[in-house]
């Protein structure tokens, strides 16, 4: 203890010396990156040397393999480890050598990210949103996500994975320790480099054969060019006729002839033209008149019709109500297919709109104008049923491509028309009366009563107060029916019009068969109604017999006794 109390001696000044210069050469501090030297290694740990601490720090075997060195680790061989904690709890030394490995390769990337330098890794795993890329050099872990993989989607990375490749360094998180890279960026500018050499090679006026017809948007139409260059055709350098979009006119895979109109040498871009290729065929659309008719080829199918050429060029819209006179819906791509040369009328030509209208209904006769003409109302023509539906039949007319219609209620003169309807089924033929052609509506109508006798024609010679015998049918609640001699058709006699005294008013009285008289109470022929009833007959007759003063027996001819009491009564007066 006597070297500590006298510090001036000699020997404690020697001490001193020594030691301020073998301090000075190891700075321990922790968190800082030193290297050790191996001493020894036994199957769970390696022991280091580091010149300045009093004691070996102890590395785990299965850290070394973690970084796959175990196999370079000799005794002698230096190691860098990051210094934890100079004295733990236990006074021991802590060190990790894979937290020194990440805090270099940490260095290394904030290197290039400030010097916008490309850095070699290559893909490790997939993860949720892209994938997990190691740097070569220091096997450090970064990010990379799905959209900057490539510069075009990829649905298979798997020959990607574990290949050395460039990277670009997009995203750094010193306080999180992320890093984010790209290899889409790399692709992207080496590939503007290739690009701005072959820009070199067009210039205005050159025309581009055989280009493909890569892709089309709202705005125009994008080709490929020998697979090394992209170029848009615009909307407007499309055709000299009117076009919505680029899909009305061209299919993917296409192949056409280009004219170079722009080129672009900053936005490394191609702008080209396909109608400028030929003249403007407007020029001499004088040659063509309306209303006459010209073949048209068909380029394009649509869902609302199809795009026709008049001529190559010229091209015109045949939308599908010009496709047929009878069919509802046409579709021309049941009707046509690309390519086919079609009949068509031109209806209209603007040359301000630059826009040319075609019928090709106009080039086959009008079905309406020809049954009108062969077959007028009232004439008879044969049909097939082609459909049925809860009230009525659609009937092909034999000739003439027309469906037919045929309501229920001009199936028969009978009520029960809905009961006569069920006795039909598809395919069935009929012969029926034209009763109506609407030409401009382009309807039909047909009836098959009216091939009958109307048993209507009955009441002719009839009118309001006749007297009829009929024959009654069947009774009920609600009245009587009955069916007048020599009449088809069946009526109703209600219970209020039975008789004028309401005990003889009873239905219950008549059981079928019985022959009795009525009068006509209601007949109006538009409405094809007919009424009858006794108790009107009952009234007209004792009105009459009240007039004439006939005797109280005169009454015992009718159906029921209350006459008898009126003439008594006007006796008595």
């Amino acid at each position: 203890m006597e070297i500590y109390k006298e510090l001036n001696t000699a020997a404690s000044k020697e001490f001193e010396k020594l030691l301020n210069s073998k301090l000075s050469k190891n700075k321990i501090e922790e968190g800082k990156i030193i290297e050790g030297v191996v001493t020894k290694i036994t199957e769970k740990f390696v022991f280091l040397f580091i010149e300045g601490l009093k004691s070996e720090p102890v590395l785990d075997i299965n850290e070394l393999k973690t970084l796959k060195i175990t196999e370079n680790i000799k005794i002698g061989e230096k190691i860098s480890v990051l210094l934890e904690k100079i004295e733990d709890k236990n006074g021991e030394v802590l060190v990790s050598a894979i937290k020194a490995q990440k805090i270099k390769g940490w260095y290394e990337l904030e290197k290039a990210f400030e010097n916008d330098e490309p850095i070699n890794g290559k893909i490790t795993s997939k993860c949720k949103g892209g994938v997990i890329v190691e740097h070569i050099e220091t096997g450090s872990l970064m990010f990379c996500p799905g959209s900057q993989i490539s510069d075009t989607p990829m649905k298979d990375i798997s020959h990607l994975m574990n290949e050395p490749q460039k990277f670009a360094l997009i995203k750094l998180d010193k306080i999180r320790g992320n890093a984010c890279v790209s290899r889409r960026q790399i692709i992207s500018s080496s590939k503007k480099e290739d690009k701005a050499k072959i820009i070199e090679k067009y210039k205005v006026g050159d025309i581009i054969k055989n280009a493909v017809v890569k892709g089309y948007s709202n705005f125009g139409c994008f080709f490929n060019v020998n697979n090394e260059i992209d170029c848009l055709v615009h909307l407007q350098e499309i055709s000299y006729s009117r076009v919505n979009h680029p899909d009305e006119i061209f299919n993917i895979g296409e192949k056409h002839d280009l004219l170079v109109i722009t080129v672009d040498k900053e936005k490394l871009q191609v702008g080209c033209s396909i109608k400028k290729l030929s003249p403007d065929p407007f020029e001499h659309i004088s040659n063509y008149e309306l209303n006459k008719p010209y073949k048209v080829k068909v380029v394009k199918l649509m869902d609302f019709g199809a795009f026709c050429e008049l001529e190559p060029g010229l091209s015109t819209l045949l939308h599908s109500s010009e496709l047929s006179w009878t069919k509802k819906n046409p579709s021309a791509k049941k009707m046509f297919k690309v390519g086919d040369e079609i009949d068509c009328v031109i209806t209209e030509i603007d040359k301000d709109k630059r826009r040319v209208a075609i019928s090709h209904k106009l080039t086959i006769q009008n079905p309406y104008e020809a049954i009108e003409k062969n077959h007028p109302e009232l004439s008879t023509i044969e049909g097939t049923i082609t459909s049925i539906n809860d009230y009525a039949i659609y009937l092909k007319l034999d000739g003439y491509d027309i469906d037919a219609f045929l309501h229920c209620n001009d199936l028969t003169y009978a009520k029960n028309a809905e009961e006569e309807l069920k006795k039909y089924k598809k395919d069935d033929k009929l012969k029926v009366k034209i009763l109506e052609i609407k030409k401009d509506q382009q309807k039909v109508r047909v009836g098959l009563r009216q091939m009958q006798p109307d048993p209507f024609d009955y009441f002719k010679d009839k009118k309001l107060n006749d007297a009829l015998t009929v024959t009654v049918i069947s009774s009920d609640n609600k009245g009587l029916v009955v069916k007048p001699e020599g009449c088809e058709m069946e009526f109703i006699i209600k219970k209020s019009q039975i008789a004028i005294s309401a005990s003889d008013a009873r239905p219950s009285r008549f059981v079928g068969s019985e022959r009795i008289d009525a009068a006509i109470s209601e007949l109006d022929f538009s409405k094809r109604k007919v009424s009858l009833s006794i108790k009107l007959l009952e009234e007209l007759s004792n009105a009459k017999a009240i007039k004439e003063h006939s005797s109280p027996l005169s009454g015992k001819n009718l159906p029921f006794s209350s006459l008898s009491d009126k003439l008594e009564k006007k006796e008595k007066k």
